[in-house]
């Protein structure tokens, strides 16, 4: 089975939560609530983002994360390789190719660079802001009584 880390997943779901709100300060603790994310691995996740340049950090009393760009110009992609690094789904197609004893005679190593780059290339066609409207109406709900809760 293909799939992407627990830290990517979880990572999708709290950049869709800011990509929500874009001009708002979000706290670990309210994003943590607010996804039904684990306190811990918000924390992380938030760090991480922030050390690609996707999000910026703000201190003090009314510090928070929030998006470095629009939603629309932050791509699936970017958050999957800030999180898991590079896109590859076999070892040959890495950015520098793993231990293979194959790999200059494997018959398949094109089709599976076509693959993986059809993956990296879906992954970056789809915008945090698309993932943010694409949400199901249990998730807002919650959200928004979050919001509501802070006011």
């Amino acid at each position: 089975m293909i799939r992407l880390s627990k830290l990517a997943d979880y990572g999708i779901v709290i950049a869709t939560h800011l990509a929500r709100h874009p001009g708002r300060q979000h706290t670990a603790g309210d994003v943590a609530v607010a996804t039904a994310v684990p306190a811990a691995m918000t924390s992380k996740i938030l760090k991480l983002l922030t050390r690609a340049e996707l999000l910026v950090s703000h201190r003090g009393a009314q510090g928070g994360y929030s998006l470095v760009q629009s939603p629309a110009l932050v791509s699936v992609k970017a958050v999957v390789e800030a999180l898991d690094g590079p896109i590859a789904i076999t070892s040959c197609t890495e950015p520098t190719p793993g231990d293979c004893s194959i790999l200059t005679l494997c018959p398949t190593r094109a089709n599976w660079e076509r693959i993986n780059r059809a993956i990296r290339d879906s992954l970056d066609e789809v915008s945090l802001d698309e993932m943010a409207h694409a949400i199901p109406a249990a998730f807002l709900v919650r959200a928004e009584h979050l919001d509501a809760a802070r006011q």
